[in-house]
């Protein structure tokens, strides 16, 4: 058996793909995945890639094993960290990692008494437009920023959704499901902290969901008086080119850049990035290539090196994130009528 080997504890969202294909493309092999309910896509993953399906989960802890990957049901996350730290095991978990204060608290111990690596799929740092974005900042481009807009509309397609994911207390909801990405952007954008948190999480559809919320608004202070406006929503149109019109928008003292991270209708479906100059006209920036893959960055941490992704950048994404759901206000319009 190799000693190269990776394998998959929970498979609840597509995002585990990212991981697996990466790993193999590394020379690792996958051990099995395990999916106690031996749904759609984990049957779909294996035959995808010729991946052994198990409902033995100890069997995907063993000697040859390296890392686990992790796409669990979002509040079963901490569950498989903690028993992956309890074996020795590194993870690399979708995200939200937690989703409540008690998972945060779980977390942070792991963390902590570092005894394992914990990665989590923090994929936009990642992305050649956001990774533009982040080099024009770190040159100077852009000045000091001021603001920084983040949009995130996404697709619902309800009738393929798990029950949990309809489960605020199982899924963390819209806020920290969707804007943990954003919340660990602002600070790896600006390099700088987030103070606090206002805004709104909004329900104006499904009453037979109670629990599940369909927009999201909120403004965020962050050090230096830099302010920043996420937003997302569960309602790109079906007939829309992309699952989700991704837009950030950031201002400086110098310039202003736009990213459009699927592309544009009417011109095509890479990533865009523009970018408006004080005393030049506009122009299209080309989008760089990151210097590795996320899980590449992970592998490195696990080896001793500087990863882009550390376990602070995921703890404070989270944390932030958490804090946030608890401090924004939610609105419902069922419970008015």
């Amino acid at each position: 058996m190799s000693e190269r080997q990776f394998s998959v504890i929970g498979c609840q969202h597509a995002h585990i793909g990212i991981f697996i294909s990466e790993m193999l493309e590394m020379g690792y092999s996958c051990a099995g995945i395990y999916e106690e309910e031996q749904n759609g896509l984990s049957r779909a993953l294996s035959a995808k890639y010729g991946i052994p399906l198990t409902r033995d989960k100890e069997a995907l802890l063993g000697d040859s094993v390296v890392v686990v990957g992790c796409a669990a049901v979002n509040d079963e996350k901490i569950d498989v960290i903690e028993l992956c730290e309890s074996r020795g095991k590194h993870v690399m978990v979708d995200k939200p990692a937690a989703v409540n204060a008690d998972g945060l608290r779980r977390l942070q111990a792991v963390v902590r008494r570092n005894g394992i690596q914990i990665g989590m799929l923090l994929t936009e740092r990642f992305h050649p437009a956001i990774y533009t974005l982040k080099k024009q900042i770190e040159r100077g481009a852009l000045g000091e920023i001021v603001t920084v807009g983040m949009r995130k509309p996404h697709r619902l397609d309800a009738a393929s959704r798990p029950a949990w994911f309809f489960s605020k207390r199982q899924s963390g909801g819209i806020l920290i499901d969707l804007l943990v990405h954003d919340f660990d952007l602002l600070r790896w954008l600006t390099g700088k902290e987030i103070e606090s948190v206002g805004g709104y999480v909004g329900k104006t559809i499904m009453p037979e969901q109670p629990t599940f919320y369909n927009s999201a608004s909120v403004q965020v202070s962050m050090e230096d008086c830099i302010v920043a406006q996420l937003y997302a929503d569960w309602h790109s149109p079906v007939g829309s080119w992309t699952w989700g019109d991704g837009r950030i928008f950031v201002t400086g003292t110098e310039s202003f850049v736009e990213l459009r991270l699927h592309g544009d209708p009417l011109v095509g479906r890479d990533p865009v990035v523009i970018r408006s100059t004080d005393g030049e006209s506009v122009d299209m920036l080309p989008a760089l290539k990151p210097p590795c893959t996320i899980t590449e960055d992970f592998m490195r941490r696990i080896g001793g090196e500087d990863g882009i992704v550390t376990h602070e950048d995921i703890v404070k994404a989270t944390e932030a994130t958490i804090r946030a759901d608890s401090q924004v206000t939610y609105l419902n319009r069922y419970e008015t009528e």
